[in-house]
């Protein structure tokens, strides 16, 4: 195909690559054999070699099989990034089995559909977010519960001894360091990580190949509760050895592992890459500034995936100054885009180029990503290697011409399968174009003359909150549960730092009508992840209705764009 960014595609790059017949766990099982001694893990000051590291999953590996784990099984990983979420991401694939990443801040209403829709029946959590998981399995019918659960703290990968304020944010401390008792997990066994690895139980043959599932990874939308999405390891090692090429990536690679490893983006763009070249994962559980900057330092992280407001919050910091950053050759993320002004003073600094991408958890990550020679700021970049984009019509599907927006279809080996059981949403996703099977990602988007592609507006229903993906429907079926509310719309308000937040719209029961704002809010605090709560909420006596019934959201969400 002759498509005009190929005129700015590297000389250095193929473009397109063929994909491994072997599986992302075999990529572990290389690097381990080329660079045993190597620091594969570092948390907290311990380092988890190549070595130890393989020795850890196969001996969990062996634990899972044990608890009748078999080829194609489901099992949920529900944990922040640590060492033993890596530990447990390879032996699910070890065992032959399917990963089913679960975002740590759902909430037990949230967490029983990642329980029942992939029918899993193996769980694997660590010892503070275990507690909400049992609570959502014992709250399910006995033939839908999990049947074992593995439940790790995160002091079984650091010395607890050794942490001061230098190494671990006080606020962390707690979090961390305590040790929590087990769970019980009505109609289940409940097993402890270290017992678990200590049970000597041998690793099955591994199976499984490119054609296998390997990742179920759930994406929300329009309507209705999150969808699983089928990537077969084909799709998501395209997508790791391309992203290896793109970027130069080598086992001298010291990479920051702050983004999620539960999203698309930590997952594959970094977990897996990292993985793949025998490179070094320097592990944070969750942001936190200060602590990122002097790992930078002392570490000297070459390679830091991340979303813009890690990196404004970065260099918002006092101590800033302080902080040796010269050792990264790669900032870049997606998400959200990075502020142009910030982008400039990281390269007046440091004469780093934001490298800017877009993914989405259908394409396996990357799908767009600005190439290292010919950046462009605020942009998506341009079509992957080995993947084709277009800009069409979104109802005739005609393809647009340069300049004009329109709907972003993708084809290419990372796109996914399809959605788990649900035909009828792959009926709508994909179309055949130009005599090949593409995805409507359902982002509006625009191609200048040389070939790359920006957003222009959302044709999904979506809020962006610091990168976080928000479904207003998700979210309002949550909220019906509550007994004050007789109906709810969901719709987005500006934020200054976090781009967007959430905001409801209530028409309170004519029984609750004393019911508090913030008695809203602390409700669904329990019952859904922080980041889907709503900020504020407004009552109204009706919400703007159509016709047909249907709520009128676009009306509520212009009046609020208006209002700012």
């Amino acid at each position: 195909m002759d498509r005009p960014h190929y005129k700015f595609w590297p000389k250095r790059l193929p473009k397109s690559i063929t994909v491994p017949a072997t599986s992302v766990w075999h990529n572990l099982h290389v690097s381990a054999t080329r660079y045993p001694d190597k620091p594969a893990l570092v948390f907290f000051g311990n380092v988890i070699t190549y070595r130890s590291l393989a020795d850890q999953v196969e001996k969990l590996a062996g634990a899972l099989h044990e608890m009748g784990v078999r080829r194609g099984d489901r099992v949920v990983l529900n944990m922040q990034n640590s060492p033993q979420l890596i530990v447990a991401h390879y032996a699910i694939l070890r065992a032959n089995a399917v990963v089913v990443p679960v975002n740590p801040m759902n909430r037990a209403e949230e967490l029983k559909h990642y329980i029942t829709d992939p029918d899993a029946k193996v769980a694997i959590t660590t010892a503070d977010l275990a507690p909400e998981l049992v609570k959502a399995s014992n709250a399910l019918p006995a033939g839908q519960r999990l049947a074992h659960l593995v439940v790790t703290q995160f002091t079984d990968s650091f010395d607890a001894a050794a942490q001061d304020d230098s190494t671990m944010p006080a606020a962390w401390r707690d979090w961390l360091l305590t040790r929590h008792a087990l769970p019980e997990l009505d109609g289940g066994r409940v097993t402890a990580w270290t017992d678990a690895l200590a049970a000597g139980h041998a690793a099955p043959e591994h199976v499984v190949g490119a054609e296998d599932m390997a990742l179920l990874p759930y994406t929300s939308g329009t309507t209705g509760l999150p969808k699983g999405c089928i990537h077969k390891h084909s799709s998501i090692q395209h997508n790791v050895f391309a992203s290896q090429i793109w970027g130069l990536g080598s086992p001298e690679m010291v990479a920051l592992a702050v983004v999620p490893m539960f999203h698309i983006t930590g997952t594959v763009s970094m977990l897996h890459t990292a993985i793949s070249v025998g490179a070094s994962l320097v592990i944070m559980p969750r942001w936190d500034r200060e602590l990122a900057g002097r790992l930078i330092s002392s570490w000297k992280v070459t390679s830091w995936t991340n979303i813009p407001t890690m990196v404004i919050d970065l260099m918002g910091s006092p101590n800033f100054a302080n902080f040796d950053l010269s050792s990264l050759s790669y900032i870049g993320g997606g998400g959200a885009a990075m502020p142009q002004a910030v982008a400039q003073r990281l390269f007046d600094q440091y004469g780093l180029r934001y490298q800017e991408g877009y993914g989405l958890t259908e394409t396996a990550a990357p799908s767009h990503a600005n190439p290292f020679e010919n950046p462009k700021q605020q942009c998506l970049g341009i079509p992957f290697m080995s993947t084709d984009s277009r800009v069409v019509d979104p109802d005739t599907l005609q393809e647009m011409p340069v300049g004009e927006s329109g709907e972003i279809i993708t084809c290419g080996p990372g796109v996914f399968a399809g959605y788990w059981k649900r035909p009828d949403a792959d009926a709508s996703a994909f179309i055949e174009w130009d005599g090949r099977r593409f995805f409507r990602t359902g982002d509006m988007g625009r191609m200048d003359e040389d070939g790359y592609f920006f957003i222009t507006d959302r044709l999904k229903r979506m809020i962006n909150a610091s990168g976080f993906k928000v479904w207003p429907a998700e979210v309002e079926l949550l909220m019906f549960k509550n007994p004050a509310i007789q109906e709810a719309c969901v719709i987005a308000t500006k934020d200054a730092y976090r781009g967007e937040s959430v905001k409801a719209v209530v028409v309170l029961r004519a029984t609750h009508k004393n019911t508090t704002e913030q008695e809203i809010i602390d409700w669904c605090r329990e019952n859904m992840a922080v980041y889907k709560v709503p900020r504020t909420v407004q009552f109204v006596d009706a919400l703007p209705k159509s016709g047909s019934g249907k709520v009128m959201w676009r009306l509520l969400q212009e009046a609020e764009d208006g209002a700012k």
